[in-house]
């Protein structure tokens, strides 16, 4: 196991998901003439993370919110285990608020990330040339804490809760995915709107992790629900060569 334990992000503002990012001028070798380039780099990137990561360990901490910010509604921290070959299996920690927005909204979130985790499953939510589109967004290149990024407009290839039409940075010297922000292609609750969606990564053990996210909806019966989550505490398990 590698401990790589680290703080957690600061949480975002509850709409704006700007301000990370700022404009650079695009060099000659990053036109969109080599988008074929580029979406390969982002496939073998995405592979080898699937190839290279046995499992992980992660403490995950759930807030979700009602209308504003600062009206919580419920809580919840999990240790999360990964294992190349299972999936993904939960152990809460603690829980606090409605027991029906943890049942309801984090339960089923829970429930959701598990069944995707699973062998034959994952690879229909991976972001990569299968299930993407992929073009180069007109500013095609910006800075996300201190990381040159390429920048690329991404429409699903299908309809799918777990698939997202927005926008995606991947660093420009690996194509590691860095940050991902759209709208899901379904809406994963009956109840709501489909979620537009926030991930920030960083790269830990030298491989693109989750660290932040956030899922904002809409219903007209409960109205607009937040749910961010961080993510702290990885311990790698990386495949061993032979």
């Amino acid at each position: 196991m590698i401990d790589c334990s680290r703080k957690e992000v600061a949480p975002y503002a509850l709409i704006s998901l700007l301000s990370l990012f700022s404009s650079a001028a695009a060099p000659a070798a990053q036109q969109p003439s080599d988008l074929p380039k580029i979406i390969r780099g982002i496939d073998s990137s995405v592979k080898n993370r699937i190839d290279g990561l046995a499992g992980y360990t992660v403490t995950e901490h759930y807030v979700v919110f009602r209308g504003h910010e600062s009206k919580q509604a419920a809580e919840m921290v999990v240790r999360t285990t990964y294992r190349k070959e299972t999936g993904k299996s939960y152990t809460i920690v603690s829980q606090d608020g409605s027991s029906f927005w943890r049942n309801e909204v984090l339960g089923r979130l829970l429930d959701n990330e598990k069944l995707m985790s699973e062998p034959g499953k994952v690879e229909t939510a991976l972001i990569n040339s299968s299930n993407y589109e992929m073009t180069l967004d007109n500013n095609n290149v910006q800075s996300i804490d201190g990381h040159e990024c390429l920048v690329l407009d991404i429409t699903p290839l299908r309809s799918s809760q777990y698939l997202f039409k927005g926008t995606l940075w991947v660093d420009a010297h690996d194509y590691a995915i860095m940050q991902l922000r759209g709208t899901a292609g379904k809406s994963a609750f009956f109840l709501a709107s489909a979620a537009n969606v926030s991930r920030s990564y960083s790269k830990i053990s030298n491989l693109p992790m989750a660290t932040h996210a956030e899922a904002v909806s809409d219903s007209a019966l409960l109205g607009r629900t937040t749910v961010k989550i961080d993510y702290s505490n990885y311990q790698i398990d990386l495949v061993r060569s032979h």
